[in-house]
């Protein structure tokens, strides 16, 4: 599939020789941090050597100082806590946090992690119900709850006091909550404004620890699942996040929960420095496999583990939910395909949107993802849950999904989302006339560059400048993520030595190794990832042009610098 290369703004000439000089490295990594806001040499040393002590006060947050007298009411007059969290992985890892801690001075608290089929996302009905059968009389509802207002009033109505710690945008309205703690509503101080939900549950404890005089060391532990909630819920890793993330990959690959070890041990990266890439494709989504397959309560359970056995036991038990969530998506992402392939008026479209009772709920937001890679257009799946479709909806880059979806808001019974990502439920009946309207719509609003997939490059470089000082440096960036994501380098008129090979079951792939005009005798590994395809015109010693990001390749305990190239393009 073709790809526009969009490189980034190279910054002004004068301040990349300055940031260059001030720290001693090259141009292209000077180049690099002037791109993620950093100008001086104070801002280069915050920005590599990020420290907890920067974290902000947590009662900067509105409400917080309310939040924590309510629990200490509660805790001194021992009264029952319900910590209740989404069954996603951000939901999960809050739930297994905010319990644990509490858990330490509160022996009166249970959780309660919503069915994913019967409940659906956030704070419902049957929660609040569970509560009041328990005897709860605080709910602390962690990554949700930020709109529940009239589930709030149902709770208060039967006396049970609700504390909302969410990170999503509020409504016009907020809860008549105790306490409702949301770096995003109208009047919160709270200077970073993009905190995962597992992260504002951090902010909680911190709290709790500093009005009762708990050293702030003993929050530490609970750092990786902060990471895991980061990397999982795909916000910025910039600002308080970014330190965060950088202390909960360090507990994460030294001495992490017992339930994460044991997801790591599953996963096969025991043995290797971990990043939020992994936790990205290997943590995360043996945590979300429970909610998606089962129930995200045996998530929380795994992570709430102390036992090595049982740790082990269940994590066998979510690392089959994985395994039958891959099946299931595989196989129904090849229904999806095959039905486009064998109607030419749909791919004729400017969007997908397919409909199968069958389907299984819990994966068709994957499948919607896994279309856009080989039909790249605006993707809604659908299928029938209680007797409406329900669907997850994903879009292009640059591209607006969530104002495509709310033109079509009067076929929907409800529908929620942003700009590249949505869900919808409708009536089966208006399946056809919502498939229409949202091609018309995308048709009419999409510019034809949005239809191709986009390469960002951060800046060019040759191969020669790659080196292990250069690399040393480029892993000082690190954690990678949104808005600080591992750059992409392109280097023009490279050709493979004659060694290079396809690999993989079918060949799909290619193993390169990559030599340069003015230095030819210094070879460059690399792996294109479903390039096979590009075999025959590199073998025939064409020259080609790469965009790509670095990595270590470790293979047989040996590490070795390795390009890994998003895109080939020929002259």
């Amino acid at each position: 599939m073709e790809k526009n290369w969009i490189l980034k703004s190279q910054g002004e000439g004068h301040k990349v020789e300055r940031m260059s000089g001030e720290l001693n490295i090259s141009k292209p990594l000077a180049t690099l941090l002037i791109q993620r806001g950093i100008h001086s040499f104070e801002e280069a040393r915050d920005f590599f050597r990020p420290q907890l002590t920067q974290l902000h006060d947590p009662f900067l947050m509105k409400d917080m100082a309310v939040a924590i007298e309510r629990i200490q009411t509660a805790v001194q007059g021992s009264e029952k806590v319900l910590v209740y969290g989404d069954y996603d992985v951000d939901g999960t890892t809050s739930v297994a946090l905010v319990y644990t801690f509490l858990k330490k001075f509160h022996d009166s608290i249970d959780f309660y992690i919503p069915d994913r089929y019967n409940e659906g996302y956030g704070v419902s009905i049957k929660g609040i119900d569970y509560a009041r059968e328990t005897g709860a009389s605080l709910i602390i509802a962690l990554d949700c709850g930020i709109k529940a207002i009239d589930k709030v009033k149902y709770a208060k109505h039967h006396s049970i006091d609700f504390i909302i710690c969410d990170h999503h945008n509020p409504g016009d309205e907020i809860p008549p909550a105790v306490a409702v703690l949301d770096p995003k509503r109208t009047g919160c101080s709270y200077p970073d404004k993009e905190l995962s939900g597992c992260g504002v549950g951090f902010k909680l404890i911190q709290a709790y620890a500093a009005r009762n005089n708990i050293p702030f060391e003993e929050l530490i532990p609970f750092l990786d699942l902060v990471a895991v909630s980061i990397a999982s819920d795909i916000v910025s890793v910039t600002g308080e996040n970014r330190i965060l993330a950088y202390y909960g990959l360090k507990q994460l690959n030294e001495n992490p929960c017992t339930g994460l070890k044991a997801i790591i041990e599953l996963a096969g990266i025991i043995d290797k420095e971990i990043t939020l890439d992994d936790v990205v494709f290997k943590i995360g989504p043996r945590i979300n496999a429970a909610g998606r397959m089962e129930s995200g309560k045996s998530a929380v359970n795994l992570l709430i583990a102390k036992d090595k056995e049982l740790a082990k036991v269940m994590g066998d038990k979510v690392d089959t939910y994985n395994s039958t969530r891959r099946n299931i998506d595989t196989s129904i992402t090849q229904e999806a395909l095959d039905i486009i392939g064998k109607d030419p008026e749909l791919q004729k479209r400017k969007t997908t949107v397919l409909y199968n009772p069958k389907w299984h709920k819990g994966v068709i937001g994957i499948v919607a993802s896994r279309l856009i890679d080989s039909w790249y257009r605006p993707t809604v799946i659908l299928t029938e849950s209680n007797g409406f479709a329900t669907g997850s909806a994903r879009s292009v880059f640059g591209f607006d999904l969530y104002q495509a979806v709310d033109a079509c808001s009067d076929l929907l019974e409800n529908f929620g989302g942003h700009k590249y990502a949505a869900g919808l439920t409708l009536k089966l009946e208006n399946i056809p006339r919502f498939q229409k309207r949202f091609e018309e719509f995308v048709a009419d609003t999409i510019i034809p560059e949005q239809l191709i997939p986009v390469v960002e490059i951060d800046t060019e470089i040759s191969l020669s400048e790659i080196s292990p000082k250069f690399y040393r440096i480029l892993k000082q960036l690190e954690p990678f993520g949104p808005e600080n994501m591992a750059p992409v380098f392109l280097t023009e008129n490279v050709v493979d030595n004659g060694t290079g090979k396809p690999v993989g079951s079918s060949g799909e792939h290619l193993k390169l190794n990559l030599i340069q005009e003015e230095d030819p005798y210094k070879v460059y590994p690399a792996i294109a990832f479903q390039q096979g395809n590009l075999y025959k015109h590199i073998s025939m010693g064409q020259g080609f042009d790469i965009c790509y990001s670095l990595e270590e390749n470790v293979f047989m305990g040996r590490a070795n610098l390795q390009l890994n190239i998003k895109d080939i393009k020929f002259d």
